[in-house]
């Protein structure tokens, strides 16, 4: 009872990840980017704006089976990346070192961090699995993720299935492109997420 009330400072890190199959283990996280998309708190929400920080890594893949189709996604070299990607435990310690430093907001305040994904479900699996077993640890603990369709279906109130970007008003769409590179579809979706978070509302009707 006397902590309901109790507000928990948040930062909203949002994440997208590149692999090469759909589950981490049998196959690779290949990239992955993040960037700072705001800050929640007593006060409000505040997205990052032009103060967003940004973290790229490419990864040396962890095993040799791959699923083409999803390589050809990102466009990435997979023979390069064996040959010079990031050894995956330097990446995910640096990326847990990064994401120690933005939990410090522009006010100087501490924000306990929780990722942002689209769809969290995906990019979530890899970077948690990524991090427990190559850094120990995960700085989101273990269910820290939010997924940005879940948040527009709430905003909606309309069933989770269906919900894509094609069915969402044009004005909460970023004017930024989806690149299939990881830091760039990050700072795509914390734009998203920050309008959505923003935006006034309308319960919208499906066609």
């Amino acid at each position: 009872m006397g902590n309901r009330g109790k507000v928990s400072p948040t930062v909203y890190v949002s994440v997208d990840v590149e692999a090469d199959g759909p589950i981490p283990g049998p196959y690779s996280m290949l990239s992955f980017g993040a960037v700072v998309a705001g800050w929640h708190d007593a006060a409000g929400f505040r997205r990052a704006g032009a103060w967003s920080a940004g973290f790229y890594r490419e990864l040396r893949p962890i095993s040799a089976e791959y699923d083409p189709e999803a390589l050809a996604v990102s466009g990435l070299d997979r023979a390069a990346l064996v040959a010079g990607g990031t050894e995956p435990g330097a990446a995910m310690r640096a990326f847990a070192a990064w994401v120690e430093q933005v939990r410090t907001g522009p006010d100087g305040g501490r924000y306990r961090p929780v990722m942002v994904g689209y769809p969290a479900a995906y990019d979530w699996q890899f970077l948690y699995w990524y991090l427990i077993r190559y850094a120990g640890s995960s700085p989101f603990g273990h269910s820290g993720c939010l997924d940005v369709k879940t948040l527009y279906a709430a905003r909606t109130g309309l069933p989770l299935a269906g919900i894509g970007k094609r069915s969402m008003p044009p004005e909460l769409l970023p004017d930024l492109p989806h690149t299939h590179h990881a830091l760039d579809d990050a700072r795509e979706q914390a734009v998203l997420f920050a309008n959505i978070w923003e935006w006034a509302g309308v319960t919208a009707v499906p066609e």
